[in-house]
This record gives structure tokens, C-alpha cells and sequence, in this order.
């Protein structure tokens, strides 16, 4: 009788599964499709994200596998790649690697959206990836921020204050698929919060009135979003909850009031 080590497979076969999957799951179609979006599709099955996801799901979460099927190089792999690995076993010499090898929109966005940002090294990564001339790591910075403003809620403001310093340094990079992240970033740090949202107003605002395209650009579209009905009526109903909360020192004293009351009351 085989026992439970002996019976559970190998890292090399669960990666043929998985390449297995994804090569009978891949069309033509989708393969064709990707070329309107910008995604390189030679090394590429054609797999719908969802399905991706799906499989994910089965699969769990598995950093070995995760390394395996990045450094299989098939696009789907990769994508699967971001979704199986565990944030906590990432190290930053992974993020590096793996940012270097970002080579469309889609790839770089999945890796900082669904792991990177959940990894202890995601604000370090942030300030040194934003300085780098490589288009897609300079993309990760940026994408990496806007990624933390919605699931990293114990960051404090100061984090997302230096994030639009360095916006502003590089929103003058008018590459495309850099500027949109630049854009991303700015527009979602001035959504997280009324304080975060006047900063980045004000940013949005010397970038809108810049003479170089890019910046002007970025500080237009955010300024258009950020000063919409919609968001300012979410955040001032945010800031209005959260004032109305007790804070953690007036329950307790409540509390012991109300105790008082019933000891005189006995």
C-alpha cells in the first residue's frame, strides 16, 4: 500500500498537468484575439482569463509549482504563475526576476494586482522599480502602487504621500503602457481616502497644467474622475462613517460607565 508522500505527485507532474490543461483549454481565436490588446501571443496558448482562474482555484496555492510554471515561459503559465503562488514564500529577488521578464501590460498587472502587492516587499519594490528606464518594470511600480490602495489597508498615508512624489517625478515618461500606470496610480491613491484625495487632487492639478503631453495627460484624466460626483460623494460618506465611529478608548469607558450604573442600580 502506497503511502500518502508516495501517492501525492511530483512538482513535475502536477506542471505537465497544468501544461496540459492550458495546451487542450488554448483556441486559436483567443490566441488571434490577443494581438488587439497588446499581448504578445508566440509563446501563448489562447486561454481565457477566467479559465485560468478557475484552475487556479483547483490547483491552490503552491509556490513550487508557481516557480515552475513561470520559468515554463508560456504566457498562460505565467498568468497562472501569479495566481497559485503564495505571497508570503516571495522573495524580493523573485519579484526582480520575474519583473524583468515582464514583457505586455497584462503579465506585469496580474503579477502586482493578485501577488505582489500582498508580499511584505511590495512599497520597497514600489520606490525602486519607479526609477527603472525598463518600460514594463517602471509599468510594476506604478501598477504596484494603485494595486496596494485598494489591498494593503494598514498602509498609512505617508506611504501613498511619497507614492505621488513619485508620480509627479515620472509622469513625464511618455511611453504608453507607462503613463496609464502613472495614471492608475494617482487616480486610486486620491480614492482611498479625503486626505489622499486632496493630495492627489493637487498633484493632478500642476500635472494637468504641465506643457509636455504626458503629464498634462495624467493630470487631466485623474482630475476628470477625481472631482466627479461619484467620488466625492463616496468619499465624504466614508469620512462620515468613519467619524462616527467610537473610537477604541470610548467603548471601553462606555462600558464601565454602564457597569457603574447597574453596581449603583443593585
Amino acid at each position: 500500500m502506497p503511502t500518502k508522500a508516495a501517492s501525492k505527485p511530483g512538482k513535475g507532474a502536477e506542471l505537465e498537468a497544468a501544461l496540459g490543461f492550458l495546451k487542450k483549454r488554448g483556441t486559436k481565436a483567443t490566441r488571434d484575439g490577443m494581438a488587439r490588446y497588446a499581448i504578445p501571443s508566440e509563446k501563448a496558448f489562447g486561454v481565457p482569463v477566467g479559465v485560468i482562474r478557475g484552475y487556479a482555484k483547483k490547483v491552490g496555492k503552491d509556490h513550487a509549482l508557481a516557480l515552475a510554471l513561470w520559468k515554463s515561459g508560456h504566457y498562460e503559465a505565467r498568468m497562472l504563475a501569479c495566481f497559485v503562488d503564495e505571497p508570503a514564500e516571495v522573495t524580493p529577488a523573485q519579484m526582480d526576476a520575474w519583473a524583468r521578464a515582464f514583457d505586455n501590460w497584462a503579465i506585469c498587472d496580474t503579477a502586482c494586482f493578485h501577488l505582489f502587492d500582498r508580499t511584505p516587499h511590495a512599497m520597497t519594490k514600489v520606490a525602486a522599480w519607479a526609477p527603472r528606464s525598463d518600460e514594463f518594470v517602471r509599468r510594476a511600480a506604478f501598477a504596484l502602487l494603485a494595486s496596494l490602495t485598494v489591498h494593503d489597508k494598514s498602509l498609512p498615508d505617508t506611504a501613498f504621500e511619497k507614492g505621488l512624489t513619485l508620480i509627479e517625478r515620472f509622469a513625464t515618461d511618455e511611453r504608453n503602457f507607462v503613463k496609464k500606470s502613472v495614471n492608475w496610480a494617482l487616480r486610486s491613491i486620491g480614492k482611498r481616502n479625503a486626505v489622499l484625495h486632496r493630495h492627489a487632487l493637487a498633484v493632478a492639478g500642476r500635472l494637468s497644467k504641465s506643457a509636455a503631453a504626458a503629464p498634462r495627460w495624467v493630470g487631466k484624466d485623474a482630475l476628470r474622475e477625481l472631482e466627479s460626483a461619484s467620488v466625492v460623494r463616496r468619499l465624504a460618506a466614508r469620512s462620515s462613517k468613519a467619524s462616527s465611529k467610537p473610537s477604541p478608548k470610548a467603548r471601553p469607558a462606555a462600558r464601565s460607565r454602564a457597569g457603574r450604573r447597574s453596581a449603583g442600580a443593585a
